[in-house]
């Protein structure tokens, strides 16, 4: 796999939270306060090489001047199997609740995607391989490092993900512009599936024909759609609410 940097404060203390493999830590020189210190610190308990370098040399390696001083080297990312996810519900005792995004090819989205779904204690964000955001730095710092936390999964179809799930009890609901019913209306509690389009040309036909229920956002202004990492919370967070009343 393709080796890469994960750059910034939190993605990198995140990071070190994991078992994941950290080859090299550059430091900005000077930056030894508040988190920075936090993160020498674990970095020298786990035995992983510090190095301090000059702010240009880290701009250099992430290749922007976000990095907030700090720059971990690190292996590809490791992408879960769709077990991996369906063992992960399993083990916590819950229904599995599992984002599908068809086609976000932008990776502050992708990124921001991850973070809300970790936070709501969704068990698995699918991706397909071919004309989609993949896992790189933008999407570690955009996250906030909780894509540490989450299984994502890489997929070659997605239409043939859905009929796995389908099999495996999980209801799939689509988000559509033209869907049937508002998202609030609907019962979304056991087993489920949020399957999420780009914002440019929302679900593809052939995904739109596959799920139980094409469900939309009301939109009452003048813009006829949301960011789609905007439009993924709220559903996301409909699904926290209707299954946090349940209990």
């Amino acid at each position: 796999m393709k080796e890469q940097y994960v750059i910034g404060r939190n993605p990198v203390l995140e990071l070190l939270k994991t078992e994941n493999k950290i080859d090299k830590l550059y430091v900005q020189k000077g930056q030894v306060q508040g988190s920075i210190n936090k993160i020498i610190g674990k970095a020298k308990d786990d035995n992983i090489e510090v190095q301090y370098v000059d702010k240009s040399k880290l701009t250099s390696l992430a290749n922007s001047k976000a990095h907030q001083g700090v720059v971990a080297l690190v292996g590809g990312f490791e992408y879960a199997q769709l077990d991996d996810i369906m063992n992960f519900a399993k083990g916590k005792n819950e229904d599995p609740f599992i984002i599908i995004l068809d086609g976000i090819e932008d990776t502050y989205n992708l990124g921001a995607i991850i973070r809300t779904a970790e936070c709501a204690g969704a068990h698995g964000v699918i991706v397909p391989k071919r004309r989609s955001a993949s896992v790189n730095q933008t999407v570690y710092k955009t996250s906030a490092g909780a894509v540490e936390h989450m299984r994502v999964c890489q997929v070659a179809n997605i239409t043939y993900a859905i009929e796995s799930l389908k099999k495996l009890g999980l209801w799939i609901y689509g988000a559509d512009a033209d869907g049937e019913q508002v998202y609030y209306k609907n019962e979304l509690t056991g087993p489920i599936c949020l399957v999420i389009g780009s914002e440019g040309k929302g679900l593809s036909r052939l995904v739109k024909e596959k799920c139980d229920i094409l469900v939309r956002i009301p939109m009452l202004g003048k813009i006829s759609s949301l960011n789609a990492s905007v439009a993924t919370s709220i559903l996301i967070y409909e699904v926290v609410r209707q299954r946090n009343e349940q209990k």
